[in-house]
């Protein structure tokens, strides 16, 4: 959803999008009359026609039905304070260690509004985010991400990586602390009622039990991503950008990625002093970092050209679904290497043979459908340059599967030659470099938009 916002600022939106960026001081006293029927109107086009209900039951098409008299009704009521919001349905799906994932599902016309909300707020605070902040904005992917981070430590001056971790970030969001950093830009009172609404109401159990809460950002709402990037923008982002200006001694480039983020530093000190700094900052807004999973790690080409006599190899890293590794090509040259992490790549199979198993029976071509389908999606996704490998792991994995449950469709079992015959006419996609590019045809210093350390003017990275 926040990549249709790109083309879709209204006039209206475009002159306070420009006010946003003129002066990155101004705090904006009046936004709510820009909740018109037109905009709440495009926020109900851009809902997916299949999404779930929420508590009231009331579907898209339900709501579509009256849809203009609705989006009067909603405007009036919005106008007048007279809007209410509506607890969040929340049930559970099953993962695959046995324990459960929260799904949080609201009502058609909160989606609407929260909607119409996003677009104003995206308004104010795209020109506001910086260049290393990839995740839901619009134009931007977490292939984006993976690719701007592979540039910093394939060219950049990196010899170690900082790879942390936020203790449950988004369950552990103060709302005080949020509405604080929120007025720092947007101080409409209307809007912000509006905000605390969607953050106090809460949401209802399977078993009909209401349930308040003062932490966290609304699992399943379409405002939450929103929410959770201006709240790190402020104590993450903004905080390590000016720290890199004026204390880091030497090259410091950030990614981030919705709560994921990665820090590469030149030096040693730097990443030390801000790991500290960072702890603190983030006790003091309500959030720390996991003592287990942050952890300062070497990497970078001189571990690699020191290492060529023997000795210990770099560390490697998780991020957005691949293991970085620091390596060499085939000759011998250095080179960041990424390939699906092997939990990850576990959990597709463990997935994928369930979703055999349950269709065992079912013709051969809604079968083959369906497994198609997995296959170019996991293609889509971790088919970047120098993955070929693990792709052809997974193909192979899921072919395996495949056949094993089809001999258990009869007591007769099947013959591999059946099998290979089946194929013929059923055949499973090949693995697939979807992403074939590599790290960005710019330097570092360029993206850094910087001539000296620790001088960062336009942070990309």
């Amino acid at each position: 959803m926040m990549r249709n916002l790109k083309n879709a600022l209204s006039p209206e939106l475009s002159r306070v999008q420009d006010r946003a960026r003129t002066n990155r001081m101004e705090k904006f006293t009046s936004l709510a009359h820009y909740l018109t029927v037109e905009m709440l109107q495009r926020s109900y086009d851009r809902l997916r026609k299949d999404s779930a209900v929420g508590i009231d039951g009331v579907s898209k098409a339900d709501y579509g039905e009256n849809l203009l008299d609705n989006l009067e009704d909603l405007h009036r009521r919005l106008k007048m304070m007279k809007y209410r919001a509506t607890p969040v349905s929340r049930v559970y799906l099953e993962k695959e260690d046995g324990s459960k994932r929260p799904l949080g599902i609201p009502t058609t016309e909160d989606k609407i509004v929260e909607g119409a909300v996003l677009e104003i707020l995206s308004a104010i605070y795209e020109v506001d985010f910086h260049g290393f902040n990839y995740g839901f904005r619009p134009g931007k992917s977490a292939h984006d991400a993976l690719q701007s981070l592979q540039t910093a430590l394939q060219k950049g001056k990196v010899n170690w990586v900082l790879d942390a971790d936020i203790t449950k970030f988004f369950d552990s969001i103060d709302h005080k602390e949020l509405m604080k950093v929120i007025k720092r830009r947007v101080v409409d009172s209307r809007l912000l009622r509006i905000i605390g609404k969607w953050l106090s109401t809460g949401y209802v159990e399977e078993n009909g039990r209401r349930v308040r809460e003062k932490q966290g950002t609304p699992q399943g709402r379409i405002i939450s991503p929103m929410l959770a990037n201006i709240f790190l923008h402020t104590i993450l982002d903004d905080f390590v950008h000016n720290w890199r200006k004026s204390e880091a001694r030497g090259e410091i480039y950030i990614v981030r990625y919705a709560d994921d983020f990665v820090i590469a530093t030149e030096r040693k000190e730097d990443a030390e002093i801000l790991l500290v700094e960072l702890g603190k900052r983030f006790e003091a807004f309500g959030l720390k970092l996991h003592p287990e999973k942050t952890r300062l790690i070497k990497f970078g080409r001189r571990w690699v050209e020191g290492n060529k006599g023997g000795g210990r190899k770099p560390d490697t890293f998780d991020f957005l679904g691949f293991t970085h590794i620091a390596g060499v090509d085939r000759q011998g040259h250095y080179l960041v290497k990424r390939k699906t992490m092997k939990k990850r790549l576990k959990r597709a199979i463990k997935r994928t043979y369930q979703i055999c198993k349950q269709m065992m029976h079912s013709p051969m071509n809604i079968q083959h459908d369906k497994l198609s389908k997995i296959l170019i999606g996991h293609y889509n996704y971790y088919g970047v340059r120098g993955n070929f490998k693990a792709l052809k792991q997974f193909h192979y994995e899921i072919w395996k599967i495949w056949y094993k449950r089809l001999k258990r469709r009869s007591q007769k079992g099947m013959a591999f030659r059946k099998f290979l015959k089946y194929l013929e006419d059923f055949p499973l996609p090949k693995p697939k470099i979807t992403h074939p590019e590599g790290w960005l045809l710019v330097n570092p210093g360029h993206l850094l938009g910087r001539a000296g350390c620790g001088k960062s003017a336009r942070p990309d990275l």
